[in-house]
């Protein structure tokens, strides 16, 4: 579950911020300052800050009716469609899409992600060609709003957090219409059915059909 198990460091103008660590959730916490600090050394031949504190590429595209709040950096050819709603603290890479009425807040999207259709994407961090299919959520604030436990079997990790949506890893796909519990963490390159609930820890090249039936791929 460490950051560099989850993901390639390579495809996000966020690696100082995740470099620093251990475990990606440990970076929820400090988006919003990276965006600022980042933001303002942004080269200016290729980024326009379009309002204070939301830089934008030349190359991207941003459909008239996106909402997006401060801070907030699209990277180069992102596409961010019809009534995105952007609420800020949030990192949109390179050639990423975020479609129509997609929500999002406080997370890091990697190059090459796809959340293309009706998706809430908060607290949460999604590799390197990650998709999440129509409807997909991440859930990030528990019913009893008590701080978010990370499961694996036995093994508890307290993150002391009452916001954390998921943790995504590269190229893992999210079917339709699935909700990401809080503390979520899926490894890379895996599968989840649609229409599921997902909670706890997907270890790497799985195919999550149901909380009871997780399998490896083959």
């Amino acid at each position: 579950m460490r950051t560099v198990d989850l993901f390639d460091l390579e495809k996000t103008i966020a690696k100082p911020l995740l470099e620093a660590c251990e475990y990606p959730w440990q970076a929820l916490s400090k988006i919003k300052a990276f965006v600022v600090s980042l933001g303002e050394k942004l080269d200016k031949e290729k980024f326009d800050e379009v309002s204070p504190q939301v830089w934008i590429a030349k190359s991207a595209k941003v459909f008239p009716s996106a909402y997006i709040a401060a801070p907030c950096i699209i990277d180069e050819d992102a596409e961010v469609r019809h009534c995105a709603f952007i609420r800020g603290s949030v990192i949109v890479g390179k050639n990423s899409v975020v479609g129509n009425s997609t929500e999002m807040k406080n997370c890091i999207i990697f190059d090459n992600v796809q959340i293309p259709h009706f998706n809430y994407v908060g607290d949460s961090v999604l590799g390197f060609k990650a998709h999440l299919g129509a409807g997909a959520v991440t859930s990030n604030v528990k019913s009893d709003k008590t701080p978010v436990t990370i499961k694996n079997g036995d093994e508890k990790i307290e993150t002391g957090m009452k916001k954390f949506g998921a943790m995504v890893g590269d190229c893992v796909e999210v079917g339709c219409n699935s909700v990401l519990c809080p503390g979520t963490v899926i490894g890379r390159n895996s599968t989840v059915y649609p229409l599921s609930r997902v909670r706890g820890y997907v270890k790497e090249n799985s195919i999550f059909k149901s909380q009871e039936n997780i399998v490896e791929k083959i």
